[in-house]
């Protein structure tokens, strides 16, 4: 099992386990208890990313270990991220404030500043683009664009005692779930685990960076393939000779980028995870500390190989394995803890694989509506030079050029959306005038229109002059042989949808399949703690996980 090999790996390292556990065969089982009546002393909060709905119905019949406990408490299939640009970032920030991002001010992975020195303009949303000799691709880590506090950072508020870890496979998801105030901060940094500039090293974190290191630095042979997913076992084409569909997550020694584009990276952050738990005590004290958890192989796996192919299946097996070794180490150190797990948005398969499985309407986007190419032709049209629009794909924010004149906005502006309206590729442009006097939204989030979903993401001085929306089907990147062949972010449900579950043992299972939002998690973990948040400052409702006519949310 990838969970053991890695601990075993890093208990040579780092002494972290024990043999009982390395020698644990399979999950055990939970155990049959009677709810606590009093808080949790630990709340674990897992997001796998770019775990969507439609995944997680997949696959719900196969899990066995740490996913079917998931499903045996209270179930969410529907949740959503309710809101237009369903990135990491943004739905890294609605998990544990309570908030959508509006609210957080995280509209994106990156957005535009033209008021900015730096020559892109672009900005990445958890760095601070302030450092000197940085941009949004080599920039310096940071908490400082999250615009609300997270629950850790509550639960310190209402109790400095409060010990808040956060780890994950991306920077950005351990940085909008852990909040500037966590005591420990890591994510993978591409060669080991890293945290905030300046912040301290942690010599436990150093042992755990040498075990992992010597795994990598270790050939990896093929991993099994589950017998269930041998019909997904079949090699699809994307041009330029290149395929996916069958591959086993095989790399050479040292292969860092192949090393995080499989199940390995998951287990190494859940060996971390466990080691600071063990460590630092965490749910053993008179307080409820906090620990957050991104899981990120699910989306890198996702973005490189798709979500329909024997790369995902063998990942949707190795997650639950993995999440149910590490649920096992908790419960042996006899820790009273509540999970709730996620995920930041969903994601589409690629269309090439989709086009052979009854979706011939699949397609990828046309070139020319790339911010280069809109540049282009805008400046041909309009006369124009330099550049005239930023953008960060073609379905994204878009900003105009601060230099231009009101008569050159207008003119840009109409050649835009004469171009915008001519695609059949383009479901609508909103602009920001528009989207600024829509009220917040509110109801079922899975009734919302388009232009409710971009206000639940639009952000004064962040978000841009135009949202520009893809119909559905359509694939935002061109050329899958460059680089990524499947992608989210989306207005649709494909990429909005995510389960949002509950666990605590003794809890009694139920499944509620109609809509509810990640912002609805925070303020959910906050009652069964009894930590008080003002309805006004959050966007999200408490939601009663318990099954009957029992209430776990305030009055």
């Amino acid at each position: 099992m990838t969970f053991r090999r890695v601990l075993a790996t890093v208990a040579m390292a780092a002494a972290l386990c024990t043999p009982a556990l390395l020698n644990a065969q399979g999950p055990a089982p939970a155990p049959a208890v009677a709810p606590a009546a009093t808080p949790p002393k630990l709340i674990v909060a897992i997001s796998v990313d770019q775990f969507s709905g439609d995944l997680f119905n997949e696959y719900r019949q196969h899990y066995v270990a740490g996913m079917k406990r998931m499903t045996e408490g209270a179930v969410f299939p529907r949740g959503y991220q309710s809101h237009a640009a369903t990135e990491t970032c943004p739905g890294h920030s609605t998990i544990l404030t309570g908030s959508r991002p509006a609210r957080t001010g995280i509209i994106a992975n990156t957005w535009f500043d033209l008021n900015t020195a730096r020559a892109d303009k672009a900005v990445y949303c958890a760095e601070d683009e302030s450092q000197p000799e940085t941009s949004s691709e080599a920039y310096v880590a940071s908490p400082l664009h999250l615009k609300v506090p997270t629950m850790g950072g509550r639960m310190k508020v209402a109790n400095p005692a409060t010990r808040v870890v956060s780890v994950a496979g991306k920077d950005r998801a351990a940085i909008m779930m852990g909040g500037p105030t966590a005591d420990q901060l890591w994510w993978w940094g591409g060669k080991n685990y890293v945290t905030l500039k300046g912040r301290p090293e942690n010599p436990l974190v150093t042992q755990v960076n040498g075990g992992v290191a010597k795994l990598l630095n270790e050939d990896r042979p093929d991993m099994e393939l589950p017998a269930e997913c041998a019909s997904r076992d079949f090699a699809v084409d994307i041009g330029a000779g290149k395929s996916v569909g069958t591959g086993r997550f095989a790399r050479k020694a040292g292969d860092s980028k192949a090393f995080r584009a499989s199940p390995e990276i998951d287990a190494a952050t859940l060996v971390l995870a466990a080691a600071l738990i063990e460590n630092m005590g965490l749910g053993k004290q008179a307080q409820t500390d906090i620990i957050s958890i991104g899981l990120s192989a699910n989306d890198y796996i996702g973005h490189t190989y798709g979500t329909e192919g024997a790369e995902m299946c063998i990942q949707q097996y190795s997650l639950d394995r993995e999440l149910g070794a590490f649920f096992d180490r908790l419960d042996k150190d006899g820790i009273d803890y509540e999970v709730m797990l996620t995920a930041d948005h969903g994601g589409h398969d690629l269309p090439e694989r989709h086009r052979e499985n009854a979706m011939p309407m699949e397609a990828r986007i046309d070139p020319s509506l790339e911010p280069k190419a809109l540049n282009a032709a805008v400046a041909a049209k309009t006369g124009l030079s330099g550049t005239l629009l930023y953008g960060d794909g073609a379905a994204s924010d878009m900003y105009l050029a601060k230099t231009l004149s009101p008569a050159q906005r207008k003119k840009v502006t109409d050649t835009l959306m004469a171009i915008w309206k001519a695609s059949p590729q383009i479901q609508t442009v909103l602009t920001s005038a528009e989207i600024a006097a829509t009220p917040s939204p509110s109801g079922p989030p899975e009734s919302w229109s388009l232009i409710q979903e971009a206000r639940a993401s639009y952000y004064p001085g962040r978000s841009g002059d135009f949202l520009v929306m893809l119909k559905p089907r359509i694939t935002p990147i061109a050329d899958p042989t460059k680089g990524y062949v499947a992608t989210h972010g989306s207005p649709w449900d494909l990429d909005r949808r995510v389960p949002i579950l509950f666990w605590r043992k003794g809890i009694a299972s139920f499944e509620q399949p109609l809509g509810v939002e990640t912002a609805d998690i925070l303020p959910t973990l906050a009652a069964t703690i009894g930590l008080a948040v003002p309805k006004g400052e959050i966007d999200g409702r408490c939601l009663d996980i318990i099954a009957g006519p029992g209430e776990s949310c305030p009055k």
